[in-house]
């Protein structure tokens, strides 16, 4: 049986190496800790069905190389991407310095409607701490974009910020801020019928009332 599904958003997880972007996927996909994980070399893939609260959405998720010698190969990816995670590790200040940078090569190479969700990742580390909450917090609000600490070790809060992500651009698509059918956008519909039948009702004419005369 064919999956079945209402919309697909391409999504990316970016970050510096080593803040845990490839056990993240794998948390949310598999559900389990890949405690056998290299860095990332170019590009990996993975896609996973999510329901929301009306709608059914795959999610095909690039996994890019935080190494800067894969940065030319890493960002031929970001085009047409509808959504990312912005991933640094609460323990490295390093990782959390680079944050601006990769927000900017998003917005720039993906889309200016990208939606983001900061995750400050290796939250079950908390002990080795480097960057507080309340910093992190402030550098999200003033990029508007939304955030949380995650654990790709424990799986908390991994599969809400994928989710949250996804409602974001709902919201859009529904408020006409977004549209699937515009090139680049990210989004797909998941069902030619859907697609189809958004099409004709925009090409219906307007009924006009004769004259009587």
């Amino acid at each position: 049986m064919s999956e079945s599904y209402d919309f697909l958003f391409k999504f990316l997880v970016i970050g510096n190496a080593g803040t845990g972007k490839s056990c993240l996927l794998h948390q949310f996909i598999e559900k389990r800790f890949n405690d056998d994980s290299n860095h990332t070399i170019g590009v990996e893939f993975g896609s996973k069905i999510v329901s929301m609260v009306n709608k059914t959405v795959k999610l095909q998720i690039w996994d890019t190389a935080g190494q800067e010698r894969f940065r030319s190969v890493t960002r031929s990816y970001y085009r047409g991407a509808a959504g990312a995670l912005l991933v640094y590790d609460i323990t490295s200040r390093e990782t959390y310095n680079a944050l601006t940078t990769w927000l900017s090569d998003a917005r720039m190479l993906a889309s200016q409607n990208i939606v983001v969700v900061l995750c400050g990742n290796k939250k079950d580390l908390d002990s080795e701490r480097e960057v507080t909450f309340l910093e992190a917090s402030r550098f999200a609000q003033e990029n508007e974009l939304m955030f949380l600490e995650t654990s790709a070790l424990t799986g908390e809060n991994v599969e809400e910020a994928f989710a949250q992500c996804a409602r974001k651009i709902l919201t859009k698509i529904e408020s006409g801020e977004l549209d699937p059918e515009r090139m680049g956008s990210g989004i797909q519909y998941g069902d030619a019928a859907l697609r189809h039948l958004h099409a004709s009702r925009r090409a219906q004419p307007q009924v006009t009332q004769e004259c009587g005369c």
